[in-house]
């Protein structure tokens, strides 16, 4: 842990939920912030530096699939989404909104607050002083196909490269997934979009820091923010 606490805003509007979860957090020294609904928490997000967000996909008003993906073209904070779904297609859209993990109710605060730390320590979102993001180049080389962020070689397939190039290719144009199945995978491809979510996924958990950079356009697809 480097420079600060780390900083988890608690989406949810159940208040015996977010106390709960707090409770636990805060036992683990986390700083933690509370919202009861999306609106609320979006503002939270643009005013404060918030490091991950536990998000409730049930609320009344804006769900909490709308808001990842708004808080996602603006905010580089972990998401872990919190729901009482547990269907693959409910995940997988979760995923597609921008989560990084879904955790099922009834569920452990323990095992949510350790599921919170390891997160933080896995994709580095806890900051030292200053903005990481802004701070870092971010350099694509073709010629030696590789990504460079800070500096520093970022390993990735090679099918995550092509996917990476193309969108940066494109910058704010919204690509649908069979525009890139069709330019990636090709048109005798046999699988479903899903190969597209799957690797934009992969990506984005790489990227790290910069992974805002790629962002879903709910309904539609992706495009490259510069």
């Amino acid at each position: 842990m480097i420079g600060k606490q780390p900083v988890v805003l608690i989406v949810d509007d159940e208040q015996l939920v977010r106390e709960l979860v707090t409770d636990y957090l805060t036992d683990d020294g986390y700083s933690v912030m509370q919202a009861e609904n999306g609106t609320d928490a979006l503002r939270i997000l643009r005013e404060q530096d918030i490091d991950l967000v536990i998000l409730d996909l049930m609320m009344p008003g804006m769900d909490g699939f709308e808001v990842c993906t708004q808080l996602r073209t603006f905010s580089k904070a972990l998401v872990i989404m919190l729901t009482a779904k547990s269907e693959d297609e409910d995940k997988l859209y979760g995923y597609e909104s921008g989560a990084d993990d879904y955790v099922t109710k009834p569920f452990s605060p323990k095992v949510l607050s350790r599921k919170v730390g390891v997160l933080l320590q896995r994709f580095g979102e806890v900051k030292a002083s200053g903005n990481e993001a802004e701070q870092s180049d971010f350099v694509i080389d073709e010629a030696a196909w590789e990504l460079r962020i800070g500096g520093e070689p970022v390993p990735l397939s090679l099918k995550e490269f092509e996917l990476l190039c193309y969108l940066a290719k494109h910058p704010n144009h919204v690509l649908t997934r069979d525009n890139l199945l069709d330019a990636l995978w090709g048109f005798d491809y046999f699988g479903d979009v899903r190969a597209v979510d799957t690797s934009i996924k992969r990506l984005r958990r790489k990227l790290g820091l910069e992974a805002s950079r790629i962002v879903t356009v709910r309904g539609n697809g992706y495009k490259y923010q510069p």
